[in-house]
């Protein structure tokens, strides 16, 4: 007599007895749990990873707001002060000083203080400066105050990039919303500093700023909690990454790294020429092209460029490859620079001033890709931070050169932006692919 099977699914099988039935009963319950509990984690690491990014994207707005204050403003800054363009011009060296050093105390501090406490302390030195600029102080003091403003926006910059560049999925998009944050403080900044540049109390601007500036305290304070890079990583799902193994401290390592000072120097440049023409092409206008005090949303139209590049082209970057699009991006940007120096129509200028905005806003964040990329994850934060850090510098160094050269002569300003782009920015794309070889 042959026994048919009992649990196979061919023949006929017995019937199941109590114990079975409880066991069975046990594992689907069980495996509900597990399912319920893989979701409500997930739930979770979105809902905090949006906080995240959410507190990181205002950050940068400030930023992007900051460095497009002052154009709007200077030929208010230089009738209240008396004081001519090289004079003024000061206030992008004070900030240039308060860069770099942001940039060297970020590489310096940030394994030791850690992220959340680090990206505090430079906003609390943004609160600091606009609290000395707001009621218009003497001028040697209120060029100081941009030192500390260069310094908190170093580091909030450096910890910013660092922990976009960190995440591992979708890090492209997110860099690029992250830099359109910037855009969209800059577009907005011009809009009501132009306003203010012509009523009595102009330097009141800075108030707004400051109470920007507090939120964004609040914010960072309240998301972050002093927590460690890699601990506000792991609460949004990310695995926390390959560690250092040597013997030599984080700070000497990335001094060491060619590839990292040529990515530096890089966007030394670049912002240094992104920052030259939104800061001065008010001037320019109202100078050489007989503008009105409404020139300064010609400055807003370059950041809203800046703004939308960043975002719109992100396809055609992907399409193209990130390193060819960038000499595609350059060579309209100086064809549309020389428009605007060339051909004497106030309209035709701010529309190519915007038009070069939208080109030159994608290399940034392709820049910052291209570093997470290829620099080591245990050096990432302090790499990032030092190449933001000191690119930032070129948001001083570039318009202080541009001013002291071109208005000695007068009416030249954006001859120099177009020699910026023709000459620096090619033999840094260079250079960046010479960086991309060696890696």
């Amino acid at each position: 007599m042959e026994l048919q099977p009992i649990s196979s699914g061919i023949g006929p099988s017995l019937p199941a007895t109590p114990g079975e039935e409880s066991v069975k009963s046990l594992n689907s319950n069980v495996h509900r749990d597990e399912d319920h509990e893989s979701q409500g984690a997930s739930s979770s690491h979105v809902i905090r990873a949006r906080l995240h990014l959410c507190a990181i994207y205002f950050s940068m707005f400030l930023a992007g707001w900051n460095d497009a204050s002052n154009g709007p403003l200077i030929p208010r800054m230089q009738k209240v002060y008396d004081v001519g363009f090289l004079l003024v011009s000061l206030t992008f060296v004070v900030s240039c000083v308060g860069f770099i050093s942001g940039a060297l105390m970020n590489v310096h501090w940030t394994d030791k203080v850690g992220f959340g406490r680090m990206i505090v302390f430079g906003a609390l030195l943004q609160v600091a400066a606009y609290s000395i600029q707001a009621p218009a102080p003497p001028f040697p003091l209120f060029a100081i105050s941009f030192s500390l403003n260069g310094f908190g926006i170093a580091i909030q910059n450096a910890q910013t990039n660092a922990y976009v560049a960190s995440l591992r999925l979708n890090s492209e998009l997110y860099m690029g919303m992250l830099h359109a944050s910037y855009g969209a403080g800059a577009l907005s900044s011009p809009l009501l500093a132009t306003q203010f540049a012509q009523m009595q109390h102009w330097s009141f601007h800075y108030l707004v700023s400051l109470g920007l500036a507090l939120s964004n305290v609040i914010m960072l304070t309240l998301t972050f909690r002093g927590r460690t890079l890699d601990e506000c990583l792991s609460l949004v799902g990310e695995a926390v990454g390959e560690t250092n193994t040597s013997d030599r401290s984080n700070f000497r390592q990335i001094l060491s790294l060619r590839g990292v000072h040529i990515l530096a120097f890089f966007t030394l440049v670049y912002v240094g020429v992104e920052v030259t023409i939104g800061g001065w092409i008010t001037t320019y206008i109202i100078d050489v092209r007989d503008g009105g005090p409404s020139a300064g949303y010609i400055s807003s139209g370059f950041f809203g460029g800046i703004m939308v590049g960043r975002l719109a082209l992100l396809w055609l970057n992907q399409k193209v490859g990130e390193q060819r699009v960038l000499y595609l991006y350059v060579v309209l940007a100086i064809s549309l620079e020389l428009i605007v120096w060339l051909v004497p129509s106030l309209i035709g200028g701010a529309v190519a001033v915007a038009l070069i905005g939208v080109f030159l806003g994608p290399i940034y964040p392709i820049v910052m890709n291209h570093a997470g990329r290829v620099v080591p994850r245990w050096l990432l934060s302090g790499s990032i931070g030092w190449i933001a850090g000191f690119g930032q510098a070129g948001s001083a160094l570039l318009p202080f050169y541009n001013w002291s050269y071109c208005f000695k002569g007068r009416h030249q300003g954006s001859s120099t932006v177009a020699h910026l782009h023709d000459g620096n920015v090619p033999n840094s794309l260079g250079a960046r692919s010479n960086f991309t070889s060696q890696n």
